[in-house]
């Protein structure tokens, strides 16, 4: 009985670092190290570049010409009308659904 119990423990033990490891592979990086204490690149300064995507700037709002929102935990970009568009908090903005996708991110299914 103990060995059935151990051997559970240690099969489910490997099945949750595969998953986790497979979760971190798929997860895009981020363009900016999270741990530094320099604010990211200015938005101003991203939009004038012709950047795809822009840091969201503490409002709701979208900005100008950057409907798409994303969420780099998740891998999901939603776009205007989608059922969880509103409730979504973005770490990221695009201009198109091409370039999210060309970010490694997949449209929401609703």
């Amino acid at each position: 009985m103990r060995r059935r119990l151990l051997l559970f423990i240690v099969v489910v033990g490997v099945g949750f670092i595969v998953a986790r490891t497979r979760r971190v592979a798929l997860a895009p990086e981020p363009d900016h190290d999270p741990w530094s204490t320099e604010p990211p690149v200015a938005l101003e300064a991203h939009a004038e570049a012709g950047a795809a995507w822009l840091e969201p700037n503490g409002e709701s709002s979208a900005p100008a010409g950057h409907p798409i929102k994303a969420k780099l935990s998740s891998g999901i970009y939603h776009v205007p009308g989608g059922a969880m568009y509103d409730r979504t908090r973005p770490d990221r903005w695009y201009a198109s659904t091409a370039a999210a996708e060309a970010d490694g991110l997949r449209a929401a299914k609703r």
